[in-house]
């Protein structure tokens, strides 16, 4: 094992990681820069630190020499001390699993290190050392982006493993102990930050965050802050001028053993990083003494606590929203007991066999074993109805190693990462990305939409010749376009997935008739979301390459907890649109309840551009008499607490809808559904035993139909039968329908052109 220095005589995550690995490999042996009496016998620690680089590196090869006899595999943490071992002398034919801490040449730069050619010098030695990998290792999704992006590493080969904890070290104990040892208030409120003293870690950020909150937070309330480094004096005075220096104690390079009293004595943990943070091992040390961690949104801190409590992570660099999180976090935190079993669940062992078993594959199987590989496209990274589908999808996915490229960045790709989904971003340019669909109405594409998805297709077909998948799945009607072009210049077989209505209720005609040309000759196979999309496309799709109708799965549905003693309420659940019909919604209400007590609910926000539709609804609701009876909640994340308020979910589509993911939700969270009856919901719903079906855009049938769903037992009635509807939809059987549509695709790519 190649690594950097030898935690604790070299402080950082890396070294202590490293460390920690080490030893819970005991047929492993080491070779670190440095080294003192603490280090073990199994590793040779060479050199000094503050010796000329030449001189360190050679001294690491020599000692990398010396072992080669007795190594099967080289396990490299730090690309500077294994370039030379593993590009020259016995070491370089050995298997390699490669380990990602962060992108060193970045890294230094945000360290102060301006000078451009050492930038470039790093990274081209970074490039050459990630090139040799059989296989790579992240602590998070968003490092393993950043090593497919950055490094063109083929993510068929980055395994994502968290860390371990050392539980024994780090363990609950009296808070009340820590307290007086460390000084501070029995009552107090303590938030204590571990950190390198450096401008990237966002320590200002935290201390203004601190400051703006300290005078709601209780008397005697401190902040602790260990660690060294250059920022020390900048802390300090900034402290004084705010007149904070009472509660904020900057206390240098602490032992172990008091920075487990800190985390005992304290009731959060704060990590304020502002970027190149791969994890945060503190986060994990801090829970295993039972405390929790607010974190920012950098790198991989929000994978770190998402599996305790989201609501921990605050938005990078806002000071305002980190006070708002300290000051919420007196009353509202996970429980000491909740957050030492979340530490639990990062058991040094389990971590240890993970590796073994990277290793295994290294030195014995190909890359990806027998998984197919997919590339999943979509030209949004905005959570939609067909990018939610999506990521409940591929989770489910046991035959598939899936990767994702969006044409854009944005909130999908953080709930791609939690998801522990492959993710990378190849930017489209927006106005192409953005074309909408009157820009169509001529049959003429802009001349600048038209270059700039030429130059796109081109750059996509290059990075699937290098990505080599399987095959590439389209999850967009868009990225169908250019993906079918794409995959064709590549030589891949690709999987058009139909999420729309082909036809002249949802696209320009021109626009309808080349889609359908597109689908009926440029995949191997076309899926299709719901019969009713399929029959969009016309005979010709149908008869040129086979197709399947496979309808989006239903996630797994938490423990709903029905709020009581509330007026009767109906609601509708999707973003805001003129052909989503929140207008024919307020109307037929308004025609239902023209007064009463029923309460009227609309969740979702104007996601692609429809401010004025969304501003329009509020008007209308005075107008009709109704606005104190009806809410705007907004775009929510959180869909099944939503339903949890609603007696009814209506889905109003005047249009019909290619699927209508949002009736699933409500039979799976326990609310009757009326819907209209036409497209996707039509398939899903029957009539007055699984949920009510209208006329579409009959308001009076809509307002008749909430009226009869004010009678409780029909809606116990139908909703009871839809929970039992639910089978086909579930994600294994969903799953297993794609799996072999897929293995058809390839069978077709195999004998066709």
């Amino acid at each position: 094992m190649l690594g950097c220095g030898w935690f604790p005589d070299q402080l950082g995550g890396l070294n202590r990681y490293y460390r920690d690995l080490l030893e819970h490999l005991p047929e492993a042996t080491g070779v670190v820069v440095g080294g003192s009496a603490s280090t073990p016998a199994h590793v040779a620690g060479v050199s000094d630190h503050r010796r000329l680089l030449p001189l360190r590196l050679h001294a690491v090869w020599r000692a990398a020499q010396r072992a080669a006899g007795d190594t099967d595999l080289v396990d490299a943490h730090f690309a500077l001390y294994a370039v030379l071992p593993l590009w020259l002398g016995r070491l370089r034919r050995k298997p390699v699993v490669l380990h990602f801490h962060g992108p060193w040449a970045e890294e230094s730069v945000s360290a102060g290190d301006r000078s451009q050619l050492k930038r470039r010098a790093r990274l081209a030695l970074e490039r050459a050392v990630y090139r040799r990998a059989d296989q790579a290792v992240v602590l998070t999704s968003a490092f393993r982006q950043v090593l497919v992006e950055r490094y063109r590493v083929t993510p068929w080969i980055v395994n994502v493993v968290p860390p371990g904890v050392d539980l024994e070290r780090f363990s609950p104990g009296s808070r009340a102990a820590a307290r007086r040892e460390l000084g501070l208030p029995e009552n107090a409120f303590v938030a204590v930050s571990v950190r390198r003293l450096v401008r990237r870690m966002g320590l200002e950020v935290l201390a203004e965050a601190w400051r703006d909150a300290l005078a709601e937070l209780p008397d005697g309330s401190a902040l602790l802050i260990a660690g060294d480094g250059p920022l020390e004096s900048e802390l300090r005075d900034f402290a004084l001028a705010a007149g904070i220096q009472d509660s904020v104690r900057i206390l240098g390079r602490v032992s172990e053993q008091r920075l487990v009293s800190l985390y005992r004595a304290a009731d959060i943990a704060v990590l304020p990083t502002l970027e190149h943070e791969g994890f945060g091992l503190v986060v994990l040390e801090a829970a295993a003494c039972g405390t929790p961690s607010i974190v920012t949104s950098s790198g991989g801190l929000p994978e770190a606590v998402a599996g305790l409590d989201p609501s921990l992570i605050v938005a990078s660099g806002d000071h305002a929203a980190l006070r708002e999180r300290l000051l919420r976090s007196v009353v509202d935190r996970p429980d000491r007991g909740h957050t030492r079993d979340y530490a639990e669940r990062h058991n040094w062992q389990a971590v240890a066999g993970r590796h073994r078993a990277i290793a295994r594959r290294a030195l014995c199987s190909p890359a990806g074993e027998d998984r197919l590989k997919v590339v999943y496209l979509d030209h949004v990274a905005r959570p939609s109805g067909g990018e939610i589908a999506m990521l409940r999808l591929l989770p489910s996915l046991d035959g598939v190693i899936p990767h994702v490229i969006l044409a854009e960045d944005g909130p999908l790709v953080q709930e791609l990462h939690l998801a522990g989904i492959s993710t990378e971003i190849l930017p489209f340019t927006e106005r192409a990305r953005d074309l909408h669909r009157e820009e169509l109405a001529r049959g003429l594409v802009p001349a600048a939409v038209a270059t700039a998805t030429s130059a796109y297709v081109v750059r996509l077909a290059a990075r699937l010749r290098r990505l080599r998948p399987d095959l590439v799945h389209a999850n967009s009607l868009k990225a169908g376009v250019y993906g079918s072009l794409a995959s064709r210049l590549a030589g891949v077989p690709m999987a058009w997935h139909v999420r729309d209505r082909i036809s002249a209720d949802y696209l320009p005609r021109p626009a309808a008739i080349m889609i359908r040309s597109m689908t009926a000759r440029l995949p191997t196979v076309v899926l299709a979301n719901s019969q009713a999309t399929m029959a969009t496309l016309g005979a010709r799709t149908r008869a040129s390459v086979p197709h399947f109708v496979i309808p989006d799965p239903l996630p797994e549905v938490p423990a709903r907890h029905r709020l009581n003693g509330r007026p009767l309420t109906y609601g509708v659940v999707g973003r805001l649109a003129p052909w989503k019909g929140q207008d024919l919604f307020l109307r037929a209400f308004a025609r239902a309840f023209p007064a009463g007590d029923e309460h009227a609910v609309l969740i979702g926000g104007a996601l692609f551009g429809e401010d004025d539709y969304a501003g329009e609804l509020p008007r209308l609701a005075g107008e009709l008499g109704i606005a104190d009876r009806v809410e705007f909640r907004g775009h929510r994340q959180d869909v099944w607490s939503e339903l949890s308020r609603l007696d009814v979910l209506v889905h109003t589509s005047v249009t019909p809808e290619p699927f209508g993911q949002v009736i699933l939700e409500g039979m799976a969270a326990g609310v009757p559904v009326i819907a209209a009856g036409a497209g996707g919901p039509a398939e899903i719903l029957q009539h007055d035993v699984t949920g009510i079906l209208y006329e579409p855009r009959d308001e009076g049938r809509l307002a008749e139909s909430m009226r009869r769903l004010a009678d409780r037992r029909l809606r116990e009635r139908l909703s009871a039968a839809a929970g039992r509807a639910l089978g086909p939809y579930s994600p294994q059987v969903v799953a297993s329908q794609f799996q072999e549509a897929y293995r058809v695709a390839l069978n077709v790519g195999r004998l066709g052109p």
